[in-house]
């Protein structure tokens, strides 16, 4: 039986996609033939790293994450936190390497589950035991002497209140979303077939581990394979972190709802708008750069710019409330906008406000 996805294109999801749709030719279109989208796609990579492995309970920082980034160590690390961002580096390369790949097997998802989950399996294998090199004949060699075989989980999984497909099936589902996959996701919007392959792998949740980290990064394949994300400079799995509770709400719905994906589709597609409003403000801000403090925004301080080019101005306690941060927490976010000419400050001691600096100019 072939795999037959169930939703309704809603009037809310309809008008997020279209919104999407400017939104992106918007980005495309001033991302043409620009010095600085290497910097764009370096941070991308650096925040779906760290993102795509926190919700899996992953501790470092995104500064640690960007060291990691840049081929550098962490002295206070685990060895396991380390080798989780640098499989997750890994298999983002797998992914742009193969961005125009037309048709997905199986193979291809062994091959990437095993550059995510290779030596981080809490319980199974990889996907597929990845070659080493020998130092001495330079001849990639496996731990069996060969390439190794790809294969899906062999036993049962619980996930909180779920409880996946038996091991017997899960091949056979695999084998129908792949093949939805190929031929029918391409008559979709890209947004809503990455969303809907999303869900459903989590669902089958094909491998012993790793599940979550896989899955989120097929939805990034699909993106960029689709051409919606051509720069690959979109961040999407930075707003499930930061939301993780209603991220997991919203997939445990669809359970709920007995498999209808409508409401995770107007979730998701709410998602990739705000990631879109992201990388417009900082293209934005590398555009404005020239002789200017270069700085990579944290999400609060995204958050901040973002509430004062829509009320244009904030006194410090509408701040550090609209945060949620305390007073000092607050300082620590302006004071490297307020270095870099970002936002400052203007009016009296009492009643001084905190302005983007573009705010002047309009």
């Amino acid at each position: 039986m072939a795999y037959k996805p169930h939703f309704e294109i809603t009037p809310h999801l309809l008008k997020f996609l279209e919104e999407i749709a400017v939104f992106r030719e918007k980005i495309m279109t001033a991302t043409i033939q620009v010095s600085w989208i290497p910097s764009l796609q370096k941070d991308a990579r650096d925040r779906n790293s760290h993102s795509s492995t926190a919700i899996e309970g992953n501790p470092l920082t995104l500064a640690e994450v960007r060291l990691l980034g840049e081929g550098k160590t962490l002295s206070t690390s685990t060895e396991r936190a380390t080798r989780e961002i640098l499989n997750y580096f890994a298999g983002l390369r797998y992914v742009e390497k193969h961005a125009n790949k037309k048709t997905i097997v199986h193979e291809d998802l062994f091959e990437l589950h095993s550059f995510i989950s290779a030596g981080v399996m809490d319980q199974g294998q990889a996907g597929r035991r990845q070659p080493f090199i020998s130092v001495g004949t330079g001849k990639r060699l496996s731990a069996s002497g060969g390439r190794g075989t790809g294969q899906y989980r062999t036993f049962q999984v619980r996930v909180g209140n779920h409880l996946p497909p038996a091991a017997a099936q899960v091949s056979g589902l695999m084998r129908e979303l792949l093949e939805w996959w190929n031929k029918e996701a391409p008559k979709l919007s890209p947004v809503i077939t990455s969303a809907i392959i999303h869900y459903r792998f989590e669902a089958i949740h094909p491998f012993g581990d790793g599940n979550g980290r896989t899955g989120r990064m097929l939805a990034l394949w699909e993106l960029y394979r689709r051409g919606f994300d051509t720069h690959h400079i979109f961040s999407v799995d930075e707003v499930y972190w930061e939301k993780r509770p209603l991220y997991y709400k919203n997939l445990d719905l669809v359970r709920k709802e007995g498999d209808d994906l409508t409401g995770w589709l107007e979730y998701t597609a709410e998602v990739v708008h705000l990631t879109l409003e992201r990388v417009w403000e900082r293209i934005q801000r590398l555009k404005g750069e020239t002789g200017a403090v270069k700085m990579v925004l944290t999400p609060k301080q995204e958050r901040l710019l973002g509430l004062l080019r829509d009320r244009h101005s904030l006194s410090p306690r509408e701040i550090w409330e609209g945060l949620g941060v305390t007073k000092q927490g607050a300082m620590k976010i302006m004071n490297p906008l307020i270095k870099a000419g970002l936002i400052k400050r203007i009016g009296t001691t009492k009643t001084g406000k905190y302005i983007f600096t573009d705010s002047e100019k309009n």
